[in-house]
This record gives structure tokens, C-alpha cells and sequence, in this order.
């Protein structure tokens, strides 16, 4: 069928054209910013799970609902290298320039002078004005130097100069597990400032598993956050992923190609977008049939090793490989420690350190004491595929 009207769009936090089965978040995220609109600010969300559920993808809509009522945002993802500090401050630019309005008030003009010190406390060399001469205001003083202090101050005087607008400032990070322990503590406690005294904003954090654990241990009131498990698609939710972009484009499936598709993917929103794309572009017309679903999951999981898997394995060591293949069959619903210790040859605390990397780089979690899992759904099939 025509390429160019493929419905299907398997990526990284590409929304899909059905974005099914996360209606609850959604609906809570919507109350959210209306009730912080009024006065009242909720607990930050905490959406967490496996790759490929669509973390990022509802994250992004998130942002999409908050730009909808026009409030400021800030989207940031961990894991890139730089500091939480400078992330914030650089994501702080643009939607303090679009706030700035012939009408802006003195508090507004407050927040661009705390956004200009914030920025000097991470960069000496640059400098901001917004075209706007602040030598009249105060320093702005979030560049203490201390992270918690500056941006306690900064989310503080931004968020209220939204809310003097009608609106609210929304921060969402991505990749949360990679910030630092110091920085989801310093996150937690600016978080907490913010709901105790009211400002007009908004926290949402997606990431692994882990992501809930490491909170916790950050600090113990995390626990009162507004936690998500974005889990894979029910049965039902995954028929309406795949059936409905292709209804918009007038075309149907056939009951065993859908079938076909849905138990191939695991009902994993990012299989079901790769399967479902090259189903398409391997069926003849409509309906799409059983030979094209076939074709087309041989196509995506080809697809899948040579990217979405292979970018994980290559980023390992040999000795963390061994140990990844230690982790199969059952790495993908969990395995004891001990297991895989024993079938690497090794005492428990000769793996300790690989087990402790691979964590690090994303690759594994401990769902439980004693017990790793993988962090991306079918990586042991991934790893039984590839030669030793």
C-alpha cells in the first residue's frame, strides 16, 4: 500500500495516531492544572516503566495538554551530560521570551532577573536580557551557588509570574533515573516547597522502573507523589493501537493479521507502531491479510535488532554481555542474582560490579531484592538471537 499514507510511526516519543489506554493519566493531569490554576498545586507525576511502553510519549502529551492552556513549560531529559542546573536554566529561556508582553508586571520582570542570575550561575561567559534593560531590578540571587537554594528560587519566581498571567509553569523530565541522587533530592525538595506554599507549577518525571525506588530513597515524602505504571496495552487497547490509524486512512485488517500483530508485539506500544508500520508497507490493499502481517513482523523484528535492541548490546562489555546471556531465558520477567552468578561461574559478589553497571547504564533493575530483570521487553530473545 502507499507509503506515504502509513499511519504507523515507531520512534522515539513519536506520538502515535492512537494514542489508546492512558486516558486516566491524562483525565488526572487535566485536573491538575486546572485545580494549580486556582490556587491549588498537586503532587509532581511520576510516570514510570518499561523502554518501550510510551513513557516519553505521554510525557510529551502531557506537555501538549499544559501548552493547550498556554502555561510556560520546560521538557528536559536526564542521561545527557549536563547538569540539572543548566538543563532547567536553558529550558527556562524560551518560554520566559514568550511571556514577555508589552502588559508583563513588576513580578514578572523579577523572574527574568532571578532567570538572568540563575543563568550566571552555571555560565559566566553568557549573558541574558531578554531585550529588556533589568539593571533597575535586584540580582535576582539564584546564583548562590547551591542548587537547592537557586532553584527553589528560580521555579518560585517563574511559576508566580505565570500565575500572575493566568497560568502555570510546568517542568517535565525524562530519563529522571539519570539525574544525580543530589539533584532528585534537590528535585523532591523544591517540589514539595512548591506544594506546601502553592506556586502555579507543576513536576512530571518518567522513567524506569527504578524510578520510584531511587525517589524514595532521595527522600521518604516522595512517596505521597502521584505515581503512574504506564504499562503494555491490554488485548483490547492494542486491536484499537493498530485498527484505528488505519480505519482514518480507509483501510480494515483482517482477524488474523491483527491477531497476528498484536501477540507478535507484546502488546508493547513501540513493537505494535514498528510491526504495524511494515504491515503496511507489505500488505497489497485492504484488508491487510495474514501473509502481510507475517512479512511485516519479520521486517520490524529485523528492524528492532538492528536499532532499538542493537543500541543497547553494543553499549556493553564483553564481561557485561556474559552476563546479560546469564540473565536468559528468564531475564525478561526476573532472575535471581545468585542464578546468574552461578551460571557465569562467578561468586555473587564477583558480579556485584557488573550487575551495578549495567544497572547504571539502563540495561537491567532490581525489581526486588536478589532479583534482576531487563529493563527493554524481549532483549533474551534479542540476546538467544545473537552469536557468541
Amino acid at each position: 500500500m502507499d507509503r506515504v499514507t502509513n499511519p504507523y510511526v515507531p520512534g522515539a516519543g513519536r506520538k502515535p495516531s492512537a494514542l489508546v489506554g492512558r486516558d486516566s493519566t491524562l483525565k488526572s493531569w487535566d485536573v491538575a492544572l486546572r485545580r494549580a490554576e486556582r490556587g491549588t498545586t498537586d503532587q509532581p507525576f511520576v510516570l514510570y516503566g518499561l523502554r518501550g511502553v510510551g513513557k516519553t510519549v505521554l510525557l510529551t502529551q502531557l506537555r501538549h495538554d499544559a501548552d493547550k492552556r498556554d502555561w510556560m513549560i520546560v521538557q528536559i531529559e536526564g542521561g545527557t551530560g549536563r547538569s540539572l542546573r543548566e538543563l532547567v536554566g536553558e529550558g527556562l529561556y524560551e518560554p520566559l521570551s514568550e511571556l514577555n508582553k508589552p502588559s508583563r508586571g513588576r513580578r514578572f520582570l523579577k523572574a527574568l532577573a532571578t532567570a538572568t542570575s540563575f543563568k550566571a550561575s552555571y555560565d559566566s561567559a553568557g549573558t541574558w536580557t531578554f531585550g529588556l534593560d533589568l539593571s533597575g531590578e535586584a540580582s535576582g540571587g539564584a546564583d548562590s551557588g547551591v542548587l537547592e537554594t537557586d532553584l527553589k528560587k528560580v521555579i518560585r519566581d517563574v511559576s508566580l509570574a505565570a500565575g500572575d498571567a493566568g497560568v502555570g509553569l510546568a517542568l517535565l523530565i525524562d530519563e529522571a533515573q539519570d539525574l544525580s541522587p543530589s539533584e532528585l533530592t534537590t528535585l523532591a525538595v523544591v517540589s514539595q516547597a512548591a506544594a506546601q506554599d502553592n506556586w502555579p507549577v507543576l513536576f512530571a518525571l518518567a522513567g524506569l522502573p527504578s524510578l520510584p525506588q531511587t525517589l524514595a530513597e532521595a527522600k521518604s515524602y516522595t512517596e505521597r507523589f502521584h505515581f503512574e505504571h504506564v504499562e503494555r496495552l491490554t488485548p483490547d487497547e492494542a486491536r484499537q493501537a493498530i485498527t484505528l490509524p488505519a480505519e482514518a486512512e480507509g483501510v480494515e485488517w483482517s482477524d488474523d493479521a491483527l491477531g497476528y500483530v498484536v501477540k507478535a508485539s507484546g502488546r508493547y506500544p513501540y513493537f505494535i507502531q514498528q510491526f504495524g508500520q511494515e504491515t503496511w508497507n507489505a500488505a497489497d490493499g485492504s484488508p491487510i491479510a495474514l501473509p502481510a502481517a507475517e512479512l511485516g513482523v519479520a521486517i520490524g523484528q529485523q528492524q528492532l535488532d538492528n536499532g532499538f535492541f542493537r543500541a543497547r548490546w553494543d553499549r556493553t562489555t564483553t564481561t557485561e554481555k556474559r552476563y546479560l546471556r546469564a540473565m536468559c531465558p528468564h531475564g525478561d520477567s526476573g532472575v535471581g542474582s545468585g542464578a546468574v552468578a552461578a551460571k557465569m561461574g562467578k561468586s555473587i559478589n564477583a558480579t556485584g560490579p557488573i550487575r551495578a553497571k549495567l544497572i547504571h547504564k539502563g540495561l537491567i533493575y532490581a525489581p526486588d531484592h536478589g532479583v534482576v530483570t531487563f529493563t527493554v521487553p524481549g532483549m533474551a530473545d534479542f540476546i538467544e538471537r545473537q552469536l557468541d
